[in-house]
């Protein structure tokens, strides 16, 4: 397997470096390829501007449609073109990061705005009226899995159905299925670390024991069951989900979870 590592954090001594150098010692010891794309030893540039599209860029800037003219003409800036080809590669990409204000780093949001263009992770396919593109399900990067191993800093009660921060699935929601399952990524339950600001060296030999066996087992791991767009759950175009198709108790996000 073909393994991309999404790393997001500015400390070398990070908890979240630890496991990002477990998971590359791991897979590559179980037989995998593995690259790294280090967004802060790379200086990852974070904000998108017309310099990302060269001479495709107009004026004023349009960005959804000048990054498709970029993306089609080949002018996207070489590190953006680099990361495409990237995710081209992998089987499995491996976000590692911390959850801050409730949400990726800035960083690496800034990879997916400027990564993510127009006619590469959305935008393709054919849009009808029975059909609105290749997208949740389908998409340009389908046939990949993608894992989000993510820190919090407060303790898991806190991110529980009835805490106070939300269920974990709610908060991670817009980023497995807005972000990854969008251009046709599955997308594997998530690796959670709770209380990491108060976890200490002693705790660590579990956290990297847990890690492991993750690692190595995600060729068996079923993914998140999210809703196909084009396949008969959702009108079109509407995009509002069909009545009678929710599960006994299902609101919110979970709407889009079949099982």
């Amino acid at each position: 397997m073909k393994t991309l590592i999404v790393y997001a954090h500015p400390e070398p001594k990070s908890l979240n470096n630890s496991l990002k150098d477990l998971a590359v010692s791991t897979l590559e010891a179980a037989g995998h390829e593995v690259r790294v794309s280090d967004l802060y030893a790379m200086n990852w540039k974070a904000v998108v501007d017309a310099a990302d599209y060269g001479p495709d860029a107009s004026s004023p800037l349009k960005v959804a449609l000048d990054s498709g003219r970029a993306f089609d003409a080949g002018t996207l800036t070489p590190d953006v073109r680099a990361e495409q080809q990237k995710l081209l590669w992998a089987d499995m990409i491996i976000f590692q990061f911390p959850l801050w204000w409730y949400a990726m780093p800035a960083i690496l949001k800034g990879w997916v705005d400027r990564v993510f263009t127009y006619h590469f992770a959305y935008g393709v396919g054919e849009h009808s009226d029975t059909k609105y593109g290749e997208r949740f399900g389908e998409g340009t990067l389908a046939g990949r899995k993608a894992l989000l191993s993510v820190t919090a800093g407060g303790p898991e009660s806190h991110y529980a159905a009835r805490g106070i921060n939300g269920p974990i699935d709610d908060l991670l929601f817009p980023i497995q299925h807005g972000i990854l399952y969008y251009p046709g990524i599955e997308v594997l339950p998530p690796f959670v670390l709770y209380g990491t600001d108060r976890m200490t060296d002693d705790a660590y030999p579990d956290v990297a024991k847990a890690w492991e066996q993750r690692l190595l087992t995600l060729d068996s791991t079923e993914p998140i069951a999210f809703r196909q767009q084009n396949f008969g759950d959702y009108e079109i175009p509407s995009l509002r989900l069909k009545e009678g198709l929710e599960l006994a108790g299902r609101t919110g996000f979970g709407l889009h979870v079949r099982a």
